[in-house]
């Protein structure tokens, strides 16, 4: 169980300071990647207080920051804005940390500092072992946070390119456009059956359950069925000429989800 949080210790432990200063002896992120010269970073964190927190260290520091207050939007907002960064705090109300974790790792294998009050070794082990990069326990100072933002940073050397789109052969995804071809002719689909095809796509021959499916294409899950996936599933393929059976790479796994097989390019 969560021991219980202490508001106040936080907010003393880590001073103000000037917008022009920089952590002494700190190198710069460069091993992290860049958007437009920014680098992006995803804070999952559910108080409001610690995020805010985050959000100004961090963005005096020249970084780009994206928050969730929930572990379930911290996974929609991982797939659509797929950061350089994340910071993911271990106990929240829905999905705590380590199925955050779970997820993610299921998606990237991007940089992830685990933020929590946990602080025993056995706690640290695990978020290691779970796929964390790195792990550091609340009350923590800003020239800590930067330290080990720094240290992930050196060790990302020779990162793979973000993917920017998908082919088989077939269909082509373009994710920089959002934008979807069938042999070479323009296909229009919704935003909701777009985000469904690329979340497939993205993890071709992985079976994703309704549950997942839903958290990932949809901008708000909240109340949705698992029918709505099964619905949502048989008018992409429709749109696509692969009509309502198994025909097409769009599989049903009978009782688990669903799965893209790429075809042979």
């Amino acid at each position: 169980m969560v021991a219980p949080r202490r508001r106040t210790s936080r907010r003393a432990a880590v001073p103000n300071w000037p917008n022009t200063t920089k952590a002494p002896g700190v190198p710069s992120t460069v091993g992290l990647g860049m958007r437009n010269g920014t680098i992006s970073v995803l804070v999952i964190e559910d108080e409001a207080d610690i995020r805010q927190l985050l959000r100004t260290m961090l963005e005096r520091e020249g970084f780009s920051v994206t928050e969730a207050m929930l572990g379930r939007d911290g996974v929609r907002l991982f797939h659509q804005k797929q950061p350089n960064l994340v910071i993911l705090d271990v106990g929240m109300p829905d999905l705590d940390g380590w199925q955050v974790l779970e997820r993610i790792r299921d998606m990237s294998d991007v940089p992830v500092l685990m933020l929590t009050a946990l602080s025993t070794e056995r706690d640290k082990v695990r978020g290691l072992n779970a796929g964390a990069d790195d792990y550091l326990t609340k009350p923590f100072s800003r020239v800590e946070l930067l330290a080990r933002i720094q240290a992930i940073s050196r060790r990302q050397v020779q990162r793979n390119e973000p993917i920017v789109s998908f082919e088989d052969g077939a269909i082509r995804v373009d994710f920089s456009e959002s934008q979807v071809t069938l042999d070479g002719v323009p296909v229009v689909l919704t935003p909701t059956e777009y985000r469904l095809l690329a979340t497939l796509v993205r993890h071709q021959g992985q079976v994703l359950s309704s549950d997942q499916l839903i958290e990932l294409a949809w901008d708000d899950p909240s109340g949705l069925a698992p029918s709505r996936v099964k619905y949502a599933v048989l008018r992409l393929r429709r749109k696509l000429g692969w009509g309502d059976q198994d025909d097409g790479p769009i599989e049903t796994v009978r009782g688990f989800g669903y799965r893209y097989r790429a075809r042979a390019r």
